[in-house]
């Protein structure tokens, strides 16, 4: 399933810098700059509510946005890179790519595993071993996730890159490459019975051991008392 196209308002920046983009934060704008399609990048301000939005509404990584830019056409863009402060939630800038429509693209697309495997029923563990895929298609035809369906599987079963039917969307990575396997849960081995009772031995072999090694010192000691009262 292809992602709809979302919009996202920016205006033009001229002052560019650390202190002009504090300045800016501070008054509700986001620094941003978009690149691509053999022009020279342009630093933008979108509404950092307005992306704050729109951010909760879509696959960041895979949604064609159209970027009205004031004075100019509107521009198909994608998301390249969000910065984030490094200990609050907060966006600090944004980096978007301008696309052609009908000019393939490379992308990560993330990967779903979708349904129960009768391996996992039966007490198997179902371990995905990709989370993203790097495809290539034209812009519209960007899927939000690429779904794997995980029904079938039993203990043993893996599913590969080149089991996967995606139809016009090309998948670049190795077809050999493991996306999921569901295998046997690990068995923790109990120690016998036997085993517990010979340890329980041992130890009391050992306190009576000690036992016997307190009853000698004192009567050492006793000995050494009645030369001592002799004297």
């Amino acid at each position: 399933m292809s992602n709809e196209n979302a919009t996202l308002h920016a205006e033009p920046r001229n002052e560019t810098g650390r202190s002009a983009a504090r300045l800016l934060r501070r008054s509700g704008g986001l620094p941003a700059v978009v690149y691509g399609d053999y022009s020279e990048p342009v630093a933008l301000t979108v509404d950092t509510h307005e992306f704050e939005r729109l951010m909760a509404r879509i696959h960041a990584a895979t949604t064609v946005i159209s970027l009205e830019v004031e004075g100019t056409d509107s521009q198909q863009v994608l998301i390249r890179e969000i910065q984030r402060h490094p200990f609050r939630s907060d966006f600090l800038h944004v980096d978007f790519l301008k696309i052609r429509a009908g000019q393939k693209i490379k992308i990560q697309v993330p990967v779903h595993l979708q349904g129960l495997a009768a391996g996992v029923e039966l007490g198997g563990i179902m371990q995905q071993i990709r989370h993203e895929l790097e495809v290539e298609c034209v812009p519209t035809e960007i899927p939000s996730e690429i779904t794997v369906d995980v029904s079938a599987m039993d203990i043993g079963d893996s599913i590969h890159i080149g089991d996967i039917d995606a139809g016009d969307i090309v998948i670049l990575d190795d077809a050999d490459l493991t996306i999921c396997t569901c295998v046997q849960p690990t068995v923790i081995v109990e120690p016998e019975e036997e085993e517990l009772e010979e340890g329980e031995e041992g130890e009391l072999a050992e306190g009576e051991e000690g036992a016997e090694a307190e009853a000698g010192d004192g009567a050492a000691a006793g000995d050494g008392g009645e030369g001592g009262d002799s004297e």
